[in-house]
């Protein structure tokens, strides 16, 4: 059997952010976005991937009925105090595991690089506020240093529903009360988590993922009741988020959702990385504060990208930032190359990026040729 805790603490000196186990291949890790192969290690067998599975899931039945049910399972590991998210699946019939290293201290919220309105959002009485972005994109670490924000200055009592817990709260100045989703956990699902909310009496509910309508619409009637809900969406841009929102539902039910989210939806931040020129990751955010500008959009009958991005720009006094602004600062502080800065632009929006790069450096004093 291949010893993983010692491909666990391998894996952590090189500050990898996952590992992946799978037959026919030595153990990888995740290392600034790049898969590297773990010294000293042997190649994967097929029975080394059964044994793995046998020592994770360690006979609990019921991760072991939905796993042979289902093919796939997602649950925690601990090693030495650390936590790793842990997904396990098949390919060609034997175990495939994938595993997420989480660490026990959580950046400051500061220190993140999310802008400050994000958190100022975290004081509204009510409504609901997404933090979104591809897999990889540091959704769990933004969603998870908020969560510690509010718990150590405001005085609320916060449900979290997460499918599997990853960050171990204590209760500060707030109360946190954490419940893992799944079947044989606290939880069946996060609708039923969400619902059974309504019962108890927590100010802020933070909903791990929304994957689903009827997730949806649970959050959407908590927020209704008075609460303040953040969630998680797997969306690439605002936009894009608004859009799987409202195509959760059938078209006859989309005018009355759209109401409901113009009215309901406070603030969408929508994140990506990438590796900086000094080898760290750098956040890009994109950040959508709904005012009347926003929710008259989402109100239309036919919903426009382009209008969504507009009402971003003009909405710039308000706290909302544009990922073009995002990309041209980071560019402008020397913290991505302008050939990445351009990649993450479509080419209809390069000369907007141009331009707004020169617009960051005549603000801060630093026109220079690029």
């Amino acid at each position: 059997m291949i010893n993983i805790d010692k491909i666990i603490a391998q894996a952590i000196e090189k500050d990898a952010s996952d590992i992946h186990l799978m037959s026919g291949l030595k153990p990888m890790a995740r290392v600034s976005r790049a898969l590297i192969e773990l010294e000293g290690t042997e190649i994967i067998k097929d029975e080394d991937m059964f044994d793995t599975y046998d020592h994770i899931v360690s006979g609990n039945v019921e991760k072991d009925k939905v796993f042979n049910t289902t093919r796939k399972l997602d649950t925690s590991y601990e090693y030495q105090g650390i936590r790793l998210r842990v997904n396990l699946s098949y390919s060609n019939d034997v175990p495939v595991c994938t595993m997420r290293i989480i660490k026990n201290e959580l950046p400051r919220y500061e220190d993140l690089g999310v802008p400050d309105i994000v958190r100022r959002m975290t004081y509204q009485p009510q409504g609901l506020i997404l933090v979104t972005g591809k897999t990889n994109s540091g959704k769990s670490t933004t969603l998870n240093a908020l969560v510690n924000h509010i718990n150590e200055t405001q005085n609320k009592k916060i449900l979290s529903l997460e499918s599997p817990i990853e960050y171990k709260h204590k209760s500060k100045n707030s109360i946190i009360v954490q419940k893992e989703v799944g079947e044989g956990r606290d939880c069946l699902t996060y609708h039923d988590g969400v619902k059974n909310a309504l019962r108890e009496d927590c100010d802020i509910l933070i909903i791990g993922e929304i994957r689903d309508r009827v997730t949806m619409e649970a959050a959407i009637e908590m927020a209704e009741s008075g609460h303040l809900v953040i969630g998680t969406l797997h969306t690439k841009s605002c936009a894009e988020t608004i859009d799987r929102m409202i195509n959760f539902y059938e078209v006859r039910d989309q005018a009355q959702i759209k109401y409901l989210m113009s009215s309901l939806l406070k603030l969408v931040i929508s994140q990506r990385l990438l590796v900086g020129t000094s080898g760290k990751l750098e956040l890009l955010p994109e950040v959508m504060v709904v005012d009347n500008i926003v929710a008259g959009v989402i109100r239309k009958e036919k919903i426009s990208v382009a209008e969504i991005e507009d009402a971003i720009q003009s909405g710039q006094d308000k706290g909302s930032v544009s990922i073009i602004n995002s990309i041209a600062r980071l560019f402008v502080e020397n913290k991505i190359t302008l050939e990445q800065a351009k990649a993450q632009v479509e080419e209809k929006n390069i000369e907007t990026l141009n331009r707004t790069i020169m617009q960051l450096k005549i603000k801060m004093g630093n026109v220079n040729n690029y």
